[in-house]
């Protein structure tokens, strides 16, 4: 007969063995030691650390890619939702705020130094006549006023036309514009434009060819004379080979002695009218008047001074008629031609302009002529300009 367990009915104190109750405590004590929390120790403490710091440094790497930070803390249980831009705009604000010091600090620099200049920047008045350095349209008649003054500031090297009306005349050759050709006085349209293109390339060759400014020969424009007018062409060139007061190339010719002067850049302001007539007998005539203000620099090293010479010509030609076939297409009759050249020594006939500049002592006699303002373009040019030496009133 087999030995049965004792049942435990709850019925005494006695009813469970004392092995089996020191077993039950002994299990359950072991059960709570091991699901019970550890405090980490020293090396766990800092190995969880130093990975919190890494991981907060990749965060704040990702956070400037992005261009916004994220909060360091949970949202204020109390406070709601919190918009995390505005985390992300402390340092920025810092910033912007440090650069409106500065622009401060400059504009009140701007007004203690110069008041006016401040005004016009706030005003957007720059105190400038935009119409004062407007291309002047090509001149159809004569003009009726001088023009205006501008500014008295200095001409330099970087702009040799600095308070001259020349600043709004035309570059050069495009500053040269013929009218329109029609048929006049028996020739057609095509030889009356012939006749105003070769007018055009005469006083291009005698007054913008870098080779003639240089002193050089001008045969380009000695060539387009005709040839049935030798006598004219051969004082002509007298004057260049040994010129003197009764030859003078200037009075066609601008020249200027490269051992002394040299241009400034490479622009000469131009600006004036061609118109065209008949001629009497036949044929076209060609009247041209012309302003040319060269800015000019001493020819020595580290020379910084500007000064400007202004040449005005008028020059009167004539192709004849079908009648005459002596004269061959493309040249052109002289009939007239007169000078005013201002800012030049007096009394030197050397073949070459002089221009004086402001730091030096003029050379030659004294002005003894009429002053006048050689941007005044409103009289003809008549033989009493010639009178002495005049004193010109703005270069």
């Amino acid at each position: 007969m087999s030995k049965k367990e004792p049942i435990f009915d709850g019925s005494g104190d006695d009813a469970l063995p004392d092995e089996i109750w020191e077993r039950f405590v002994r299990d359950n004590e072991q059960d709570i030691r091991a699901s019970a929390p550890k405090e980490p120790s020293a090396r766990a403490r800092l190995v969880t650390d130093r990975l919190r710091k890494e991981q907060e440094a990749a965060e704040a790497a990702a956070r400037g890619r992005k261009g916004r930070r994220r909060p360091t803390g949970p949202d204020g249980w109390r406070t709601g939702p919190v918009r995390r831009e505005t985390y992300g705009r402390s340092g920025s604000g810092r910033r912007v705020w440090a650069v409106l010091g500065i622009v401060l600090c400059a504009v009140l620099l701007l007004v203690a130094l110069n008041p006016s200049r401040a005004l016009s920047l706030l005003t957007g008045d720059t105190g400038v006549d935009d119409s004062a350095t407007a291309p002047l349209p090509a001149e159809t008649a004569a003009p009726t006023a001088a023009p205006p003054s501008f500014d008295p500031d200095r001409p330099t090297l970087k702009e040799p036309f600095r308070g001259s009306p020349a600043t709004r005349y035309a570059d050069g050759a495009a500053g040269l514009v013929p009218p329109d050709a029609t048929a006049v006085g028996g020739l057609s349209k095509e030889r009356v434009a012939t006749a105003l293109a070769s007018t055009r390339a005469l006083l291009i060759e005698a007054d913008l060819n870098p080779a003639t400014l240089r002193g050089g020969s001008p045969e380009a424009a000695l060539a387009i004379v005709d040839p049935r007018q030798q006598e004219l062409i051969d004082r002509f060139t007298t004057a260049l080979a040994r010129p003197d007061k009764d030859h003078d190339p200037l009075t066609f010719f601008t020249r200027f002695d490269p051992k002394e002067v040299a241009l400034v850049g490479d622009v000469v302001k131009t600006w004036g009218r061609m118109t065209f007539s008949e001629a009497p007998g036949g044929g076209v005539a060609v009247h041209a008047d012309y302003s040319f203000v060269y800015p000019l620099v001493r020819a020595a090293p580290g020379s910084t001074e500007v000064a400007r010479t202004i040449v005005r010509r008028t020059l009167d030609v004539e192709v004849p008629g079908r009648a005459d076939t002596a004269f061959a297409d493309g040249k052109l009759v002289i009939k007239k031609y007169d000078e005013d050249i201002a800012n030049t020594s007096c009394d030197v006939h050397d073949g070459y302009i002089h221009p004086q500049f402001a730091d030096e002592t003029p050379s030659g006699p004294s002005p003894s002529g009429a002053t006048v303002d050689p941007y005044d373009r409103r009289k003809d040019l008549t033989d009493d300009h010639h009178d002495g030496c005049g004193r010109a009133t703005r270069t």
